[in-house]
């Protein structure tokens, strides 16, 4: 054997591909695995469809209505019922404001009491819950015994004095205290499911060739549990929704901004509850309630799909082909 022949064998570790990807196609590949594939997979199931277009038509309404629908004035006729013309189609209540006008007008606050809601419990039920089961030891102790603190403190009278002691006007701050005791559920249940994934070898493969704990955890933990947090994003922002209608309608919270508990209070202390000429005035709020809620339900079922891996192989495979 010949002293030049070590040399001319060619490592498989040292081959270079000949086809050079570039910017665009690299964040054409992020698009389509991550929005355009995601869709399609949402899409495909009638929950998805359902939830996606109740959801499309509520912020339209939170952004493009209160553009299109001036806001509510007390000039029209009084108690006009719903459905007799359209220049007022869902009616007016007691003082002569539009009906339509105000549902619409209350959208952009109720969503960013669901976003301020849902953000604030996911984050935080994600960082103590995932942090806790990996770490063990002290760190687990100590957040699992201010979780359990939280989950010992009743939910409602919780709130009830918080929104008394700080009297929350901004939407978002209201979606925030409303949610405040939910993190700690959610949070021992992260727990419990991040105990079983640190014992997976991919995870024992990752320690081993020296990832940090937040990489391990954002890369490699958290994804796999992203169907369980999409659907209590999903009922997190569900619980904001009604814990603010029953705030609003007992008078507790600060009446700073339009929404639909305000405008049920208001029909319930006009006795719209016992007379039908006036019901259009309670009914139609609670019907916004109603199917913003069930869009969310739709969505949160459907979006289960999204994360099975061997569903989104096939529609990104089926994407590249047609590409």
């Amino acid at each position: 054997m010949s002293s030049s022949e070590p040399h001319s064998q060619v490592s498989s570790f040292d081959t270079v591909s000949d086809i050079e990807r570039s910017r665009k196609d690299r964040y054409q590949d992020w698009l389509s695995a991550n929005i355009v594939t995601p869709m399609q997979i949402l899409l495909s199931d009638r929950r998805g469809a359902v939830g996606l277009s109740i959801l499309t038509f509520y912020l339209l309404m939170g952004t493009v209505g209160i553009a299109l629908i001036p806001e509510p004035e007390n000039t029209g006729p009084v108690l006009q019922p719903a459905f007799q013309n359209f220049e007022h189609p869902l009616g007016t209540n007691r003082y002569g404001a539009d009906i339509l006008s105000q549902i619409v007008h209350a959208t952009p606050g109720m969503l960013q009491m669901m976003l301020g809601g849902a953000v604030f419990s996911m984050t935080v039920a994600i960082a103590i819950g995932t942090l806790s089961g990996y770490s063990g030891g002290r760190i687990d102790q100590a957040l699992m015994t201010l979780t359990d603190s939280v989950i010992a403190i009743p939910g409602l009278p919780l709130i009830i004095v918080l929104s008394i002691v700080f009297t929350p006007r901004e939407p978002f701050i209201v979606g925030v205290v409303i949610s405040l005791p939910a993190w700690a559920g959610l949070a021992r249940a992260l727990r419990s499911e991040v105990l079983s994934l640190r014992e997976e070898s991919f995870i024992e493969a990752s320690q081993i060739v020296g990832l940090n704990t937040r990489t391990i955890l954002l890369r490699e933990i958290i994804p796999n549990l992203m169907p369980y947090i999409v659907i209590n994003t999903v009922n997190a922002a569900r619980g904001v929704i009604f814990g603010s209608i029953g705030l609003y309608f007992l008078g507790i919270l600060p009446q700073t901004f339009p929404n639909w508990g305000l405008m049920m209070q208001r029909a319930y202390n006009a006795g719209s509850l016992y007379t039908w000429d006036t019901a259009h005035w309670l009914i139609l709020p609670m019907a916004a309630v109603v199917i913003l809620s069930y869009g969310l339900i739709m969505l949160g079922q459907a979006a289960d799909k999204i994360f099975n891996p061997r569903l989104k192989a096939r529609y990104v495979n089926s994407t590249a082909e047609e590409n």
